[in-house]
């Protein structure tokens, strides 16, 4: 059944006989399957969905796909590297960036540093983010030290206030202990969040690293043997032991390998309350792209590494099945230069260079071009792996659904739109596209938030500071 909220829209538009907005004649993505016909929209709200609708500005979709902004729970924006490095992108150019590939929502990062009160680091993200974003977004907390001041009552008053989720390491230089990771999770469960890992073992990948170095392997290539397969299996494994043992809600981030998949596949059946994402850089790329000449491979450098085919597969299969529920950019931005990747200088060691991948743009198109036009699990699926599954997971009430009384934000996508990728052609501030040369068929020409035209024909159409922070007012969702 509809809302009241939603019947008061419906019944505002069959008064007026009008609506803002009408997409006309498109492919529309529902929960309940594609439907042909009009979607019309009130204010910053989706009203209706049938046939014959008008509305003071139409727009003929006619052959194209009408698919929810996507949601990208996983991006690194104005956020401090462990290697003392800053993002290349500010909220401004990553929002920009996201929106130019159909997304309207994000999930970033407030990072705490290091002595540093949570509730301070989420002031200092909130002003950064209220002056740059141009799309909606929310933050997941940081947490690196749980001994500061505070650090109990700020977390547990951040939570209520609407800051639904945990980020913490079981790696770097800002993983936390065991114990500390229980008591994280502790205050999670009493106050209502959901904590996600970056889950590789620290003392296997410390290990790797040392022998590699000791043995003279430096170049960009041996970055994957410096984080072992074997890093990532422990660790998953035991993260989904501790929110069994706890029974505490836990998103794992970037699943990388089959062995990882089935970690969460055996916790899942058990019952553990579990979720998980994958990237699309280990759907689509294996470790060989780290085989460059010189130190270009550092530009596709990425923690967890990319891994091999049959991993790619397994990852598949476990998106299909639902062991993994969404697949996230984890989009964490360096120039290739001395201000990013090539900081160490141009004989850097791969330890000495930053990790991380441009994502929030291209993340979308590939994923389209994989599900839809070539046919891996369809439309319905792809709007629920990279849109709807992260909503509900992560609280945001009113995005990742084309539905009555939801937000307006929608994508229309060309599916016979072909593109190919080139070195430079993103919108963020990063200076290289780490897919250039691939083909994509099935792109996103225009964008509305909350009602908002933002992409016109490919063309971007925003203000700094015109998104929304996401108030996530519920605990996450423990189902499915």
């Amino acid at each position: 059944m509809r809302g009241n909220i939603a019947l008061n829209i419906q019944e505002l538009a069959v008064m007026s006989q009008s609506y803002d907005l009408v997409v006309k004649n498109g492919r529309i993505v529902t929960p309940q399957g594609v439907v042909i016909g009009d979607l019309g929209v009130i204010g910053e709200t989706i009203a209706e969905i049938g046939p014959a609708l008008s509305g003071r500005v139409e727009f003929d979709a006619t052959g194209k796909f009408v698919v929810p902004g996507g949601v990208d729970p996983h991006a690194h924006i104005e956020q401090m590297s462990g290697m003392g490095l800053m993002n290349a992108d500010t909220f401004e150019t990553a929002t920009r960036s996201a929106a130019m590939g159909g997304t309207t929502s994000l999930i970033s990062f407030a990072a705490q540093a290091e002595a540093q009160r949570i509730s301070d680091a989420l002031i200092d993200y909130s002003a950064r983010a209220a002056r740059g974003a141009m799309i909606d977004h929310a933050f997941h907390m940081i947490v690196r030290e749980t001994d500061v001041p505070n650090f109990d009552h700020d977390i547990t008053t951040a939570i209520t206030a609407g800051h639904r989720s945990i980020k913490v390491f079981t790696t770097y230089n800002i993983k936390l202990t065991d114990a500390q990771i229980l008591h994280t999770l502790r205050q999670a469960r009493a106050a209502g969040a959901l904590v996600c890992v970056h889950a590789e073992n620290d003392a296997i990948i410390a290990d790797a690293k040392a022998a590699l170095i000791a043995a003279g392997k430096t170049a960009p290539h041996h970055h994957a043997a410096s984080h072992p397969r074997m890093a990532e299996i422990e660790a998953v494994d035991r993260i989904c032991r501790f929110a069994e043992y706890l029974e505490t809600p836990v998103m794992v981030f970037h699943i990388s390998t089959r062995e990882g998949a089935e970690a969460i596949r055996a916790a899942r059946k058990r019952g553990a309350p579990v979720w998980a994402e994958t990237c699309p850089h280990y759907l689509f790329m294996t470790e060989d792209i780290l085989h460059q000449d010189g130190l270009e491979g550092a530009k596709f450098m990425c923690s967890p590494p990319q891994r091999t085919e049959d991993d790619q597969a397994a990852l598949w299969e476990a998106l299909a099945d639902g062991t993994l529920q969404l697949v996230s950019s984890d989009h964490a931005p360096y120039r290739y230069d001395e201000t990013g990747k090539l900081s160490a200088g141009p004989d850097a060691r791969f330890d000495q260079i930053a990790n991380g991948l441009p994502g929030l743009e291209t993340r979308l198109p590939l994923m389209f071009d994989a599900m839809v036009s070539k046919g891996k699990g369809g439309p319905e699926a792809f709007a629920h792996i990279t849109s709807t599954r992260a909503a509900e997971i992560y609280g945001l009430e009113k995005k990742g659904r084309l539905a009555v009384g939801m937000d307006a934000d929608i994508t229309i996508w060309d599916p016979d739109a072909s593109v190919t990728y080139t070195g430079n052609d993103l919108h963020d501030n990063v200076g290289y596209n780490p897919w250039a040369g691939r083909n994509i068929k099935g792109w996103p020409t225009d964008v509305w938030l909350r009602g908002r035209n933002i992409v016109v024909n490919g063309t971007f159409d925003a203000m700094p500071g015109s998104g929304k922070w996401i108030d996530r007012p519920q605990r996450p969702q423990m189902k499915g």
